[in-house]
This record gives structure tokens, C-alpha cells and sequence, in this order.
């Protein structure tokens, strides 16, 4: 029962990261750009929670968030555990999409 809400959570994070500062129609706009800014949104989100000492699950989501676009966004390229740890957080940023995308149908 927790993991559809922990997959709904997870994308919830994710459409809250994106950047609103960024312009996407700019042709010199990256996926690294894209990436690393959503990951620093999601990682400053992460930090706020654990200063209000608020409950583990929306900040659970926050974290894979962070790391899944830490690991998208070439962070990661030198430390072959975070690459591990950043790649399973990308899958299950993927899966927690496609989940809630099948629940809409």
C-alpha cells in the first residue's frame, strides 16, 4: 500500500524540482543544465525538511530525487558506489513516472 504513495510522492518531488528559472526553449539549454538544477531544488528541499525535523517519507522522496538527477547530471562520474546508488534511483524515478502515468489512464 506505501509504495504507490512513495511512487506518487516521488513524482510529485520531481515536478516541484523542475527548474522555473530556466527557459526551455533556449537552444543552448542542456540535459546536464536541466539536471543539475532540478537536483539542487530537490537536494535544498531535502535540507529544509531535515531542519523542521518533519516525517522521513516526503524526505525519503526528496533524496531519490536529488541523487536520481545528481547521477543524470554527470555528478556522480568519478565515484562508482554514487553511480550505483544514483542509477537505482533514476529506475525508480522511472518506475514511480510510469506507475502514475498508468493510473491516469
Amino acid at each position: 500500500m506505501r509504495k504507490p504513495e512513495f511512487y506518487r510522492a516521488v513524482e510529485d518531488i520531481s515536478n516541484k524540482c523542475r527548474p522555473p528559472d530556466l527557459d526551455f526553449s533556449q537552444p543552448d539549454l542542456n540535459d546536464g543544465q536541466i539536471a543539475e538544477a532540478t537536483s539542487k531544488a530537490a537536494m535544498q528541499m531535502v535540507l529544509e525538511r531535515e531542519n523542521r525535523r518533519v516525517g522521513d517519507f516526503v524526505t525519503d522522496a526528496c533524496a531519490t530525487v536529488a541523487v536520481a538527477y545528481h547521477r543524470a547530471a554527470g555528478v556522480y562520474e568519478a565515484d562508482a558506489d554514487m553511480q550505483e546508488l544514483g542509477t537505482a534511483a533514476v529506475h525508480l524515478l522511472t518506475m514511480a513516472t510510469s506507475y502514475n502515468n498508468a493510473q491516469k489512464e
